[in-house]
């Protein structure tokens, strides 16, 4: 008998187990309703940082994806796991897995990432603050100070891109002032500042740094790029 009896106690133990898992008795609707609470107020907070600080100037859809949906992976992380005694720790291993990200056709941009740690930040600190009204004072520093780094009217945007020159007797020092003409009028570009770089006599050509005042708002992608994409990219 006892060796019928022992798979059944094991049944009846795993059984039990499981209705615990379930039992609506344990369920406590105060805690529902917080993490709804802090879940939308998160998802608020970050949908402004992204559409209204980050989309307007990069208008890059995969990085609205990206951030929109690390945010929601992070807060529910670091809530639904808040009673385990990793908390801080935690978080800033976090932020050291997503420091190293890099994806396989190209590197992260610097702007993105700051991007992303800044809603990593965000996340972590609506998931874990014990009192909201803290965590509401800290995401409205951060959407004030983002908005301040961002905004045209403090700070002037100075953009650089590099070019490939086929004129490199124009980059001596007594003729910047002709070098900076010739490009201007080539590139219809207002230009501040030149640096010269690798320049090659045998090809005719010359490597340089031209720091310019973009036109518009938005942020050229492609400024530092040397080479033509590949068909398909």
């Amino acid at each position: 008998m006892d060796e019928f009896n022992e798979p059944a106690s094991i049944a009846a133990e795993h059984a039990t187990s499981l209705w615990g898992l379930i039992d609506p008795t344990g369920f406590n609707a105060f805690d529902l309703w917080e993490l709804l609470i802090r879940f939308a107020f998160n998802a608020l907070v970050v949908t402004s940082i992204i559409h209204l600080l980050y989309y307007p100037k990069s208008r890059r859809r995969d990085y609205y994806f990206t951030f929109s949906l690390i945010s929601v992976s992070i807060f529910f992380l670091i809530y639904l796991l808040g009673g385990v005694k990793l908390k801080v720790g935690f978080a800033l291993g976090l932020f050291a897995i997503f420091g190293i990200i890099r994806y396989r056709t190209e590197s992260m941009p610097v702007r993105e990432m700051t991007y992303l740690f800044v809603i990593i930040a965000i996340s972590v600190i609506n998931a874990l603050c014990s009192n909201l009204l803290q965590a509401l004072v800290a995401n409205v520093l951060f959407i004030g100070w983002i908005w301040f780094c961002e905004s045209s009217n403090w700070i002037t945007h100075v953009a650089c891109k590099l070019i490939l020159y086929d004129r490199p007797e124009l980059t001596a020092p007594e003729r910047m002032a002709e070098l900076q003409a010739d490009l201007e009028k080539r590139t219809g570009l207002e230009i501040k500042r030149i640096e010269v770089g690798h320049i090659d006599f045998l090809r005719d050509t010359a490597m340089l740094k031209v720091y310019y005042i973009p036109t518009d708002s938005g942020i050229n992608t492609v400024d530092s790029t040397l080479k033509f994409p590949k068909e398909g990219q």
